[in-house]
């Protein structure tokens, strides 16, 4: 079998991390120094890093994060409250092999959306499903999927991702219905799956937001009594 019906079988089974790597090997001359177990260790390697890249672009086009963000381009600065240590863990999502959640707080373009994308992204680098929503769009959405019962399938959707992040909670306070929404989502991923939240409120006024006591308390004992908080300072990074 020649080369080049090599390479179109493998184009046939979809191996083209496994395709480009041969090539390079035979435009280099490469594979004529390595031995057959080299090589193919050469082939399969180049294959399993292109499948999981693409696994990673097909996870981070999902999440649709509100922005671009990495670990690696955070500002981390004890004038942000921000500690190092404590990113660098939350960073190895050993939080959501935990079911556990995180709540990001502090004023307004101070960089908790930005965070919030970076630590989902670094999910996703783990293999996490991952789902980002700003809270107030969610609540139209579902709204809106509530005229044929569809809410209930979205929902559902939400609940089995690795990683929900809820963006920008608190902007004013809940009416019954979204109420009743936060409670459901909250309920369905406790003690399961990990929800990360962003306010401006600190989370001493949440329950004022929530605006109904007995809600209000069952929302807050999910999420907020047991998890990390993280509360960022600082002025605008928007303005910079």
């Amino acid at each position: 079998m020649n080369n080049n019906a090599t390479l179109e079988k493998m184009s046939m089974m979809k191996l083209q991390g496994m395709k480009q790597a041969f090539e390079l090997s035979m435009a280099t001359s490469q594979s004529g120094k390595l031995t057959a177990d080299e090589l193919i260790a050469l082939l399969v390697e180049a294959e399993y890093n292109d499948r999981q890249n693409r696994k990673l672009q097909r996870l981070l086009k999902a999440a649709k994060f509100r922005y671009r963000a990495t670990i690696e381009e955070l500002n981390i600065s004890h004038k942000r409250n921000l500690d190092k240590n404590e990113i660098l863990r939350l960073a190895t999502c050993d939080f959501m092999s935990k079911r556990e959640s995180i709540i990001i707080t502090g004023p307004t373009g101070v960089g908790k959306s930005y965070l919030a994308s970076a630590l989902g992204h670094q999910a996703c680098i783990n293999g996490y499903k991952v789902m980002y929503f700003n809270l107030q769009k969610l609540f139209t959405r579902l709204k809106m999927l509530k005229a044929d019962a569809s809410d209930i399938r979205e929902k559902s959707r939400i609940e089995k991702h690795d990683l929900l992040i809820l963006d920008d909670f608190g902007l004013q306070v809940l009416d019954v219905e979204n109420r009743l929404s936060l409670l459901e989502i909250i309920e369905d991923r406790h003690g399961k799956k990990s929800t990360i939240i962003t306010s401006q409120l600190p989370t001493s006024k949440w329950h004022e937001a929530i605006g109904e006591e007995t809600i209000a308390d069952a929302i807050l004992d999910r999420i907020v009594h047991t998890a990390h908080r993280i509360e960022l300072k600082g002025g605008s990074l928007r303005k910079k």
